[in-house]
């Protein structure tokens, strides 16, 4: 399931009708697993999954591509109208396209993940996204994770979670991460590694966590917080089996499951 996104964008497939429709948003600081999280409880459901954070980092390539400083939010708004991307639906299946190319991988490199902090905050990137993440978020049964999905892009989910975790859990488990090369399943990546594929030390994971939490959560746009009525799940001392069941047990009392 893909959805194009951009000059005519399209719908998506498979995720259900509108009687059986739901969306359950999953916020949260970077490292506390949102990815893993949210696609493993989406397969649960036989729901449609969606990375919002891709499309933020999909944008950030195509900035770096075209030789823009990312921190210029003029010339990152003006390049906005001509980009055209795919977005992935199927949480069996991450493949993300930019112009027809697969960047699945590239997306995940040290550029991208250090430019797309400037990216994210541009308010004109946010609200070219915004319909689209909404469009697609409501397009059936779906799972969305992301920095303000309750807040901002689903307000009105009947499931919110907000997923955190210790700031040295957090780095562990990233640090573990960010050691298994791309192409792994579910929770997979490689947003810290080196050119030749050497993950960062643990020092330096927690530091770019540090540096990614306090940017996320100071921006004027769409900070990264808990909606007012979402349920803080703390995963310090979760294995990921025990939060996802802890996910689909909310679920079921919200009448989704």
């Amino acid at each position: 399931m893909t959805a194009s996104t951009g000059p005519g964008i399209g719908g998506t497939s498979g995720t259900g009708g509108a009687a059986t429709s739901f969306v359950i948003a999953i916020d949260g600081p970077a490292g506390t697993g949102k990815s893993t999280i949210a696609r493993r409880v989406a397969v649960a459901l036989g729901a449609g999954y969606l990375d919002t954070g891709a499309m933020y980092r999909i944008v950030s390539l195509a900035v770096l591509s075209a030789g823009i400083d990312p921190a210029d939010p003029t010339g990152v708004a003006e390049l906005l109208p001509r980009l055209t991307f795919d977005t992935p639906v199927d949480p069996a299946e991450q493949r993300h396209l930019l112009a027809g190319r697969d960047v699945s991988d590239e997306i995940r490199g040290r550029d991208v993940t250090l430019a797309v902090t400037p990216v994210s905050a541009n308010p004109a990137v946010r609200a070219w996204l915004l319909g689209r993440q909404r469009e697609l978020a409501y397009s059936g049964r779906m799972v969305v994770e992301g920095r303000d999905i309750g807040t901002v892009v689903t307000p009105d989910a009947p499931l919110k979670i907000y997923l955190t975790a210790d700031a040295s859990e957090r780095a562990r488990r990233r640090h573990q991460q960010n050691a298994v090369r791309p192409g792994v399943p579910v929770g997979g990546g490689a947003e810290a590694h080196d050119n030749d594929g050497t993950a960062a030390d643990l020092a330096a994971v927690a530091l770019d966590l540090h540096r990614r939490d306090s940017h996320d959560s100071t921006r004027r746009h769409a900070p990264l917080q808990a909606a007012a009525d979402a349920v803080v799940i703390d995963s310090s001392e979760l294995a990921e089996p025990e939060t996802v069941e802890r996910v689909l047990t909310l679920a079921t009392e919200r009448g989704i499951r």
